[in-house]
């Protein structure tokens, strides 16, 4: 398994990056500070615009020349037309909206293809804990407690594939991530602590 590297992002966001098309319109739905836009527009000449609902992190992007507004994924979504860019990325968010599934429909509304990567609540350190602890896990890559995280749903990726099966989405692509390293989908479930999708609708 080849580790992933790609300077300042995080293994799901390289992967994101790897896979986007060169010259591509992208919209990043919770962009954070703007990281991977930044990559996008400087190694990939994409037209980038993001939306972030924390104003520190709007600033930030602001800061670094990017295009990107205040607004909440689960209610601003709706202002943008049809099929007009060419991706939709969700990344690490998915699990802190209040309907995913909506905003899953409206990145498919919005962008002819969509990247969505969350954590997998169902990876073995996850159940460990829960077994052998009784309490909700504190991992590297769920660092806070239960009274403080902003994750509000705790899917699977069994749970992420059975919504996209039967909401009819085509599944182009999906990464299985381990750290750094790249995880086959055999017990994904089970020994993955993230993934990524790429989605898209045949209509």
């Amino acid at each position: 398994m080849n580790a992933l590297h790609r300077a300042g992002l995080r293994p799901d966001l390289t992967v994101i990056a790897d896979n986007v098309a060169r010259g591509s319109s992208v919209l990043d739905v919770g962009c954070g500070d703007g990281t991977l836009l930044a990559a996008l527009r400087d190694g990939q000449d994409c037209h980038t615009r993001g939306m972030e609902i924390d104003a520190a992190n709007v600033g930030r992007c602001v800061a670094r020349g990017l295009s990107v507004i205040q607004g909440d994924a689960d209610k601003d979504l709706a202002f943008y037309p049809d099929k007009s860019l060419d991706y939709a990325i969700l990344s690490q968010t998915l699990q802190t909206t209040m309907r995913p599934d909506k905003v899953l429909e409206e990145l498919l509304r919005i962008g002819r293809k969509a990247f969505v990567s969350f954590p997998n609540f169902a990876h073995w350190r996850v159940r460990t804990s829960l077994l052998w602890n009784g309490r909700m896990p504190v991992t590297r890559l769920l660092p806070v407690g239960w009274y403080e995280t902003p994750n509000i749903h705790h899917l699977t990726i069994n749970d992420f594939r059975a919504l996209v099966k039967e909401r009819g989405i085509t599944v182009e692509g999906r990464w299985f991530l381990s750290g750094d390293q790249n995880c086959s989908a055999a017990a994904a479930n089970f020994r993955a602590e993230h993934a990524v999708f790429l989605l898209s609708r045949g209509d």
